[in-house]
């Protein structure tokens, strides 16, 4: 149980479900609720497949280019680090991509989809948390039924927006987002210190 409220929690941060609701209410200002509830289920379902994409492929993606593994964890950890990190010091997930919806086209697929629910950092964490080599296929199952759990949760809120945004306004998205970029930096320290752990690992017993 405890393990699976820790990829839940991972998960939640990484996709932030909370601060993509200011976003899709950007996205969809002035539209009715049918079209509404469209963008809602082809962003959500455009996000599932291209995360579970990471899930099952990426790792061999990794392997024909032959990264090793343990590098790709650092360097993932890294890139995670910069992401947590923007999230707690720059703007806030909900204020940069709102900026990116008024001077772009407004479709479900950008900047709802990608970047702001199928984030980088989430397509990174698919990987990281389904890698084969410490993972069984019943682990990586569970931990991609957590992210699609947390996808639910995504499609939930959109469903609820208007509600939700009442009730914790855009300054309200902005602070649960730091609060998750402060949550995902320590779990990015961690891969970095384990990818490096691993990767002297290796090179000490070989």
């Amino acid at each position: 149980m405890h393990e699976l409220v820790a990829i839940f929690i991972f998960f939640f941060a990484v996709i932030d479900p909370i601060g993509t609701v200011p976003v899709f209410i950007a996205v969809t200002r002035g539209e009715d609720e049918k079209f509404k509830r469209k963008v809602v289920f082809k962003a959500v379902g455009v996000s599932a497949v291209v995360l579970l994409f990471f899930v099952i492929a990426g790792e061999q993606l990794l392997n024909a280019i032959e990264i090793p593994l343990s590098a790709f964890q650092i360097a993932g950890g890294i890139v995670l680090l910069i992401f947590a990190l923007s999230m707690i010091f720059g703007e806030s997930k909900p204020e940069s991509e709102i900026k990116s919806v008024r001077d772009s086209t407004e479709t479900a697929i950008f900047p709802l989809a990608i970047p702001s629910i199928a984030s980088p950092g989430a397509m990174l964490g698919a990987v990281l948390m389904t890698r084969n080599e410490e993972y069984s296929w019943v682990e990586q199952v569970t931990t991609s039924s957590m992210m699609l759990v947390v996808l639910v949760v995504v499609l939930v809120l959109l469903l609820l927006a208007n509600h939700v945004h009442k009730l914790i306004g855009d300054s309200g998205a902005s602070i649960i987002s730091r609060i998750m970029g402060l949550i995902l930096s320590s779990v990015a320290v961690t891969n970095i210190l384990n990818g490096i752990a691993h990767y002297f690992g290796l090179q000490i017993y070989s």
